[in-house]
């Protein structure tokens, strides 16, 4: 499912002595099956973008077109539900929202709100605990009782039993340790590709938007001041500098291995791999002359 924003601008409070325009000439296409993740300095707009991606929000002018569905500034529109249920956003702190006694309960609110029978939402939420790595037996345990990475997988899996065709993540892995980090990211690069989930990504980690994205959008005072593959974004490190934002520690690496040997990297490496891919090359070269 394609989402496109054309000529979006959104004004909080309009018409009042407090309008203030959060964002402005937004244009923005999200091919279905993309990796696309979203930077910008705090206050740049990309928690109020995400939100028009399922209409929590609406442009106050402009158009978004999510699936074959139009949504229209200045027009009341209808039965929003089936939006909301093919894009699916995962707020910060997602386990803030958990509110039922059990984890069964919790996973099962959401397909039962759109509809779904009990016994039926009972079944996809032993298949989503599964598919964000938790075990079953966890199920009739309060959520309460959890890790704060485990009560993170199982918000994500309520979201997911709602069976989406886009996966919105804002801060996913905020106030999280390494490890769990690690392995939220990798849970969410795993279902990109084992359900072909479109996935949007807020971060301010510039290694997970390198390392997992294959579109970078770079958000600055309210609409998009860059975008292309990482290697295009990162590689123009002056600009993101201009806009408050820093490049990956491998690109860090990778220019003082330029400067202290003296040597060029024949294109930006955006992740610790590819330097040593790089590393290898050179070396190899160096050796044959």
């Amino acid at each position: 499912m394609d989402i496109v924003l054309k000529n979006v601008e959104h004004r909080y409070q309009q018409n009042t002595p407090f309008e203030r325009i959060a964002l402005y000439d937004l244009n923005l296409e999200i091919p279905s099956g993309r990796f696309v993740a979203v930077i910008g300095h705090t206050g740049s707009g990309k928690s109020t973008v995400i939100q028009h991606l399922n209409a929590l929000l609406k442009p106050t002018s402009g158009t978004i077109t999510i699936g074959d569905r139009v949504i229209h500034a200045n027009r009341k529109e209808k039965d929003l539900k089936p939006i909301r249920k093919k894009v699916g956003i995962v707020f910060q702190f997602p386990e803030h929202q958990l509110f039922e006694e059990t984890v069964e309960k919790d996973i099962c609110f959401g397909p039962m709100n759109f509809g779904v029978r009990e016994e039926e939402a009972k079944k996809k939420a032993n298949e989503m605990l599964a598919l964000v790595g938790l075990p079953e037996d966890i199920l009739q345990r309060s959520p309460f009782d959890l890790s704060g990475g485990q009560m993170r997988r199982v918000a994500i899996a309520g979201i997911l039993a709602m069976e989406p065709e886009v996966l919105v993540l804002d801060e996913p892995t905020a106030g999280l340790d390494p490890r769990g980090r690690q392995e939220i990211m990798q849970m969410v690069a795993n279902l990109h590709k084992s359900k072909n989930l479109t996935i949007i990504l807020v971060t301010h980690s510039m290694e997970d938007a390198a390392q997992y994205a294959d579109q970078i959008v770079v958000m600055h005072k309210g609409t998009i001041a860059m975008k292309g593959t990482p290697k295009e974004v990162f590689g123009s490190y002056v600009q993101l500098h201009q806009y408050g934002l820093d490049i990956p520690e491998s690109l860090k690496f990778m220019k003082k291995m330029e400067e202290a040997f003296g040597v060029q990297f024949p294109e930006p490496a955006v992740t610790f791999e590819e330097v040593i891919f790089q590393l290898k090359n050179l070396i190899v070269k160096g050796e044959s002359r």
